[in-house]
C-alpha cells in the first residue's frame, strides 16, 4: 500500500465562480470599510476561523461571504495576488 503522505494531491476549483468570488470579496471589503473596520484584519479573521461574525451584516456582507466556501475565497485571493507576477 502506498504512503499517502508522499503523494501529491491536486486541488481544482472550477473557474465559473471566479468573478463572483472577486465581486463578493470586493463588496465585503467595501462594506467593512464603510462601517469603519479594518477590512484586511476582518477578512483574515473570517478565513482563519470560519466565524461569520468577523464580517459585518451591513449591506448583507455576511450573507454574501457565506455564499462561498472559504477555500474558494482563498483561491481568488491567491489568483489576484499572483496575477501580475
Amino acid at each position: 500500500m502506498a504512503n499517502l503522505s508522499e503523494q501529491t494531491v491536486m486541488y481544482r476549483v472550477d473557474n465559473e465562480d471566479k468573478d463572483s468570488a472577486a465581486s463578493i470579496i470586493n463588496a465585503v471589503y467595501q462594506s467593512l470599510r464603510e462601517k469603519g473596520y479594518n477590512p484586511i484584519n476582518q477578512i483574515v479573521g473570517y478565513l482563519l476561523s470560519g466565524d461569520p461574525t468577523y464580517i459585518t451584516s451591513y449591506n448583507n456582507a455576511r450573507g454574501l461571504i457565506r455564499k462561498l466556501e472559504r477555500d474558494e475565497l482563498l483561491e481568488e485571493l491567491v489568483r489576484a495576488y499572483l496575477k501580475d507576477k
